[in-house]
């Protein structure tokens, strides 16, 4: 698959349509937040790709979009997301859908770096934050991670994307040369996952704040993050102090964010440069642009840590 294919948004400015949606989430911003939840990992993994057709993008399988909202209700879909997105022709619906559903490009920007900067995962800590489908955590999982746990907003995202793909790429895991596994087919596949590849692994939804406080109050030991990755997560400009304040709380003093972005939301606000100056204000960390790319709408991956920091 073409990173075009695999990435519907790729064409245009992601999240438009979110626009309209800005007053009402505005008036409401105050009044909603969603409480974290932590997700536990089925006993039967079978269940996990139940009624999941998976495609693939750069050798990692991820589970075929339309399909999900074609089977995806009830029980499955308890937040309504999907119905919500579908009817809306809307990828994101302030304080309802953070547009976990969709591979945004700047996922596939990142990953580029991983190979071009050899970032290191080994015996690391990490963190995919705003995951949407994990694609960043399974590398890291593939890079012999120590522990990699998983963030989306919407419980439907974990349940029905995060987790069922890094099942699906769970027995490539295991082994450093993921290139040598057999790509999966365009059909529904049974599980077989590596249960000491899960065992690493711990899913959370919710807003970053809550999930913050769910981690650190949690009677599970939880040490900060050596490494933190997150893509496409500062569009909207209100989430900034949440964001920022969630990274000084969980990276560790000597970790680093890796954080992809566009340099402009159109119709949102949001971006680079923006968020770059709020952590100036807040004096706290220090920043790098590591690299830029400017084919189509430009965009640029951010390297964050904090001062004094080695």
């Amino acid at each position: 698959k073409s990173r075009e294919t695999a990435d519907p948004a790729a064409d245009s400015s992601p999240k438009l349509a979110a626009a309209e949606h800005r007053d009402e989430a505005a008036s409401k911003k105050n009044l909603c937040v969603k409480a974290a939840k932590e997700h536990n990992i089925p006993e039967d993994l079978k269940k996990v790709l139940e009624n999941k057709v998976l495609e693939t993008v750069l050798d990692l399988s991820y589970v075929k979009l339309s399909v999900v909202e074609m089977t995806c209700s009830g029980d499955a879909d308890s937040e309504g997301i999907v119905s919500k997105s579908v009817s809306s022709h809307s990828d994101l619906i302030p304080g309802v859908y953070e547009g976990g559903l969709k591979i945004w490009e700047c996922t596939f920007d990142l990953m580029d770096y991983f190979s071009e900067a050899e970032i290191e995962f080994t015996n690391k800590t990490v963190l995919d934050l705003g995951c949407g489908a994990g694609l960043l955590g399974i590398v890291a999982l593939q890079g012999e991670a120590a522990r990699v746990h998983f963030q989306d907003y919407n419980s439907t995202v974990i349940d029905e994307i995060t987790l069922p793909n890094v099942v699906a790429n769970c027995t490539s895991c295991s082994g450093k040369d993921r290139k040598a596994s057999k790509p999966p087919s365009k059909r529904p596949r049974k599980a077989e996952g590596s249960p000491d590849v899960l065992n690493r692994c711990r899913f959370f939804s919710g807003e970053w704040s809550q999930v913050s406080q769910l981690l650190l109050n949690s009677n599970k030991p939880c040490s900060k993050y050596d490494i933190i990755l997150t893509s496409e997560t500062i569009y909207n400009p209100d989430y900034y102090s949440a964001l920022h304040d969630t990274l000084a709380q969980l990276l560790d003093r000597n970790g680093h964010v890796y954080l992809a972005s566009k340099v402009h939301y159109f119709g949102v606000g949001g971006g680079t440069y923006l968020f770059e100056k709020l952590i100036e204000e807040k004096n706290v960390f220090r920043t790098r642009m590591v690299k830029t790319i400017d084919q189509g709408l430009q965009r640029c991956i951010m390297e964050i840590a904090f001062k004094n920091s080695c």
